[in-house]
């Protein structure tokens, strides 16, 4: 049997405003939530519920109802849910009816997209905790299945995972880590007895992600015949193909002019037409197949740029500094047990804030410029310390 793991993420950050220093101590209404504004929250998941969530959540949903052995997974973050319950509760709905059905799994992860782990174990579980609770009161599932933030994996992480009660986790098939080995395989983590690892096919899942579009990639125009034929001979190499790739893929990064939806419309109903393929879910691969090696990452790897490793968030003073001041704040903001001061706070440590800092302008500079919602990294830096000023002086004064 040939498995293709179809994994899409689901996340929205809580944008903050350009917050002045003159509003600290005087207002704290930190997000752009009016619809009018330039980068409000509300317009941006609007636009993006439009032109990607609906149309691709109905795409699925025809395909699981024409094929009832058609399966995905999804992570979908805390933030983009508060988002949903506000703005597209009709998307919680019809995710909601397509967990019943039987044929979507749902990935455990932070609540708040963030990179705790490396920062603060005790706040990265308590931010698994209530990602947990919510798919539970939303979907009635817990999961089973973890993902960290941008897929940022090491082994200590997995040691926590499988000690946690997890038995698969993901992470990127990077090309140093695996040398000769292939990502279209089950593998165990070092240091771990029962817990599975499932790996990116980077290449596959990017042809798609990244490149579907691009009219000066060598293989472009990307069809379904000539796509199934690249995994016929990846297949070779193991019968597992991991797609992961962020659910706005499909009509956000490529918009619907490309033929993304066509494409995916087609190729779902061209795998499937030959009997010994299937799609299935992060754990049902991880059920299939036993370990084929042992795969180790002390150090740790993500999904993000060219160089797969933390530098986007991690790679200049001010994000550093940001990150640093951030977390100095957990145990006393913490103490208050206020409710709405928590959530701001916490809001603050999903990564998307960090990333737009990043001055890396060289292959990855493009990518960063067009995920940030502010005019350059030091505009970001700026609005972000002005809103953890205003945390001070609130938490001083609570």
């Amino acid at each position: 049997m040939r498995a293709i793991c179809l994994y899409l993420h689901m996340h929205q950050p809580i944008r903050y405003r350009e917050y002045s220093i003159f509003d600290v101590g005087n207002n704290s209404n930190y997000y752009n939530d009016h619809f009018d504004g330039r980068q409000s929250n509300e317009r941006i998941f609007k636009k993006v519920t439009e032109k990607s969530y609906r149309p691709m959540l109905n795409l699925l949903w025809r395909k699981m109802q024409k094929h009832p052995d058609f399966k995905i997974s999804l992570s979908i973050t805390g933030t983009w849910l508060e988002q949903a319950e506000r703005w597209a509760p009709e998307l919680i709905d019809q995710i909601r009816q397509m967990v019943n059905s039987g044929q979507v799994e749902i990935i455990g992860e932070t609540y708040y997209h963030s990179l705790a782990f490396f920062y603060d174990l005790a706040e990265f579980e308590q931010q698994v905790d209530l990602h947990s609770a919510k798919i539970q009161e939303l979907f009635g599932v817990t999961p089973q299945a973890f993902r960290n933030t941008e897929l940022a994996y090491n082994d200590e992480l997995a040691r926590w995972a499988e000690s946690k009660g997890y038995h698969v986790i993901l992470a990127e098939g990077w090309d140093k880590i695996l040398g000769w080995r292939s990502p279209n395989h089950v593998y165990r983590p070092a240091g771990c007895e029962h817990l599975k690892l499932l790996l990116k096919n980077y290449r596959l899942s990017d042809d798609i992600a990244f490149r579907f579009s691009n009219r000066n990639w060598r293989a472009w125009p990307l069809t379904v015949a000539k796509y199934q034929n690249w995994i016929d001979l990846d297949c070779l190499r193991g019968n597992l193909i991991n797609l992961f790739m962020d659910f706005e893929t499909f009509g956000e990064h490529q918009w619907k002019e490309t033929g993304i939806f066509d494409f995916m419309d087609h190729f779902i109903d061209s795998w499937l037409a030959e009997y010994e393929n299937k799609f299935v879910t992060v754990s049902e691969a991880a059920d299939l197949y036993e370990p084929a090696d042992e795969i180790s990452m002390p150090e740790t790897i993500t999904w993000a740029d060219t160089e797969r490793d933390l530098s986007a968030w991690a790679s200049n003073a001010m994000q550093g500094s940001a990150t640093d001041d951030l977390y100095h704040l957990r145990q006393s903001i913490l103490a208050t047990h206020d409710s709405a001061l928590i959530a701001d706070w916490r809001r603050l440590t999903t990564s998307d804030h960090v990333y737009s800092m990043c001055t890396k302008y060289w292959h990855d500079g493009d990518v960063h410029a067009y995920f940030s919602a502010y005019a350059s990294p030091y505009e970001s830096f700026m609005y972000y310390m002005n809103v953890l000023r205003d945390i001070e002086y609130r938490l001083s004064n609570s």
